[in-house]
């Protein structure tokens, strides 16, 4: 991705400083700047007084940082210096790769080159030797989903002092590099294929690569498996022009449909001209040339994500009254594994989400009137289960632990399907949203078959789940809702999910490694949601309303 930047007004330090640093500007450049006002000067001239303020030429250079989880200031790129300008529009972008799963702190910092280092390349520039005009800073999930991916930020100084006067704006565009959205939806078939296992028959699946340049092949996909079949039909898939590089790539592919033939395999000797040809046959059952809308497409136009949580209160977290609850509240401030899953999940996807209002409930807990219940709401109000922020949920999970009696069993169903109700509710009127629930538990299922029954009939809804494993209780059930081996959920009448939703990670393994919890839960989220637009063919917002009008 590339941010353009421009800005308004950049006045910077000089005109605080005064005195020797201000260059005088002559008549003409100063009628051609922002702020110059001819009859104020006009009056003080003409008591022979100075005016209030000198105007001044500026040749601005903006550098790009990104604030690291220490604090460390990383520079990322820097624009071009602009001659006597007040109002640069910067042409050179500055590369930023956007991760969806974190959150990416930016600094922009606005110096004033001096003029004997107009000849040095900007990278070498000393910054030191530079006038600062202010600085920015903002997160690029602020800039995504901002309409039309601009934001406009006020600069300031960066010495702390509380001062009103104007440092002017800074505005920052982001860009997609990907240049094309072009895409082929494709579907592949395989008559004949050659048996491989010896007590059943072949488990077979596809791979595509491309040629590059040097002769080797890269991978670009890779199907489902189909087991024991040997005339296999696999799922249509979308692959983008960037993953063929070039329409040419694929031409071949096209003729296979239109001509209805099939393309021989060959099985590829040491010996070269010794290939042996196969029975075996590949067919093209559809070919539709489409184009693809990014992740940021949709959210950069209106989609937003719309964040829930679910907290698990059985029994088995223990006492929080002790220290050694997975659910005690830390007087120094330490989050627990509850805690840190909320906080940290939360701080990513609130961006995406402008009313920041959230649902949060419980599950498995003993609540005010004495029954077991396995959807409650978190804050204790019987009208309203959302709170504001991550803030809320924070409080309104330290306030039930002090009023909701530990229980079980561990029942995810009557939270999915809760959920899984509200999403369904805004197809009737908001396609724009997409839902994320996030459920934080300890235990092992007691309704995995209702579980998957409820996962099965909420793949068909704009619903992604979440799950955080704390503890160190035996997962195995949470990685069979996962459905990372490929084979998607099944439910009790035999309907298999529409698509994959669930994604699950245990805090334990999470926090051993080097990836984050957030990372590891988040990695997914942008597929399943753009899985669920394309089979709807449900376009951004833009689009939509350019097709309308058209």
């Amino acid at each position: 991705m590339g941010l353009c930047l421009s800005g308004s007004d950049v006045r910077g330090g000089k005109q605080a400083i005064g005195g020797a640093h201000l260059r005088p500007t002559s008549t003409a450049d100063q009628n051609n700047v922002s702020g110059q006002n001819d009859a104020v000067d006009f009056f003080f001239k003409s008591r022979g007084l100075h005016a209030l303020f000198t105007q001044i030429e500026s040749d601005p250079m903006a550098v790009v940082y990104a604030k690291k989880r220490d604090g460390r200031l990383e520079e990322i790129g820097r624009t071009e210096v602009i001659m006597n300008n007040l109002n640069p529009a910067w042409i050179g972008k500055i590369s930023i790769a956007f991760q969806f799963e974190i959150v990416q702190p930016l600094l922009f910092r606005v110096y004033d080159v001096d003029t004997k280092y107009h000849n040095i390349p900007v990278k070498m520039l000393k910054l030191e030797d530079q006038d600062f005009l202010g600085e920015a800073s903002c997160v690029l999930s602020e800039i995504v989903t901002k309409q039309n991916r601009t934001l406009t930020l006020k600069l300031h100084n960066n010495y702390g002092l509380r001062v009103s006067r104007n440092f002017g704006t800074l505005s920052v565009h982001a860009e997609e590099t990907v240049a094309s959205k072009s895409a082929v939806e494709i579907a592949f078939r395989c008559s004949h294929l050659q048996n491989v296992d010896l007590f059943s028959k072949s488990d077979p699946f596809l791979r595509i690569s491309r040629i590059v340049e040097s002769g080797n092949s890269v991978p670009i996909y890779k199907t489902e498996v189909i087991n024991n079949n040997l005339n296999p039909i696999w799922r249509p898939i979308t692959l983008s022009m960037q993953q063929f590089v070039s329409k040419k790539s694929v031409g071949d592919l096209e003729k296979l449909h239109q001509e209805r033939t099939g393309a021989t395999f060959m099985l590829p000797s040491t010996q070269r001209g010794h290939d042996k040809v196969l029975k075996s046959q590949l067919f093209v059952e559809k070919f539709v040339e489409k184009e693809q809308y990014s992740f940021l497409d949709y959210i950069s136009s209106g989609f937003e994500l719309n964040f829930m949580v679910a907290v698990d209160f059985t029994a088995s977290n223990g006492n929080p009254r002790n220290p050694n609850s997975l659910h005690y509240i830390d007087p120094s401030g330490r989050l627990n594994s509850y805690q840190q899953a909320i906080t940290e999940i939360g701080e990513v996807i609130q961006f995406y989400d402008s009313d920041r209002r959230f649902p949060a409930w419980g599950f498995g807990g003993k609540t005010f009137d004495g029954t077991v219940s396995h959807c409650f709401n978190l804050n204790g109000r019987a009208g309203g289960f959302e709170v504001d922020g991550v803030e809320g949920i924070m409080a309104a999970y330290a306030s039930a632990l002090n009023n909701v009696a530990l229980a079980g069993p561990t029942l995810f169903g009557q939270v999915i399907n809760t959920a899984a109700r509200i999403a369904g509710q805004s197809l009737s009127y908001d396609r724009s949203k997409y839902f994320v629930l996030l459920i934080i538990t300890d235990g092992v299922l007691t309704d995995l078959q209702e579980t998957k029954d409820a996962l099965v009939r909420a793949s068909d809804l704009p619903l992604s789940i979440l799950i955080v494993g704390v503890g160190g209780a035996d997962f195995t059930q949470m990685e069979i809702l996962d459905a990372d081996n490929g084979r998607r959920l099944e439910s009790s009448t035999d309907r298999v999910a529409t698509r994959d939703i669930v994604q699950f990670v245990p805090m334990r393994e999470v926090h051993s490694g080097q990836i984050s919890v957030v990372q590891a839960l988040l990695e997914e989220l942008p597929g399943q949601f753009l899985t669920y637009m394309r089979c709807r063919d449900i376009k951004p917002l833009n689009v939509q309303m350019a097709q309308t009008c058209a």
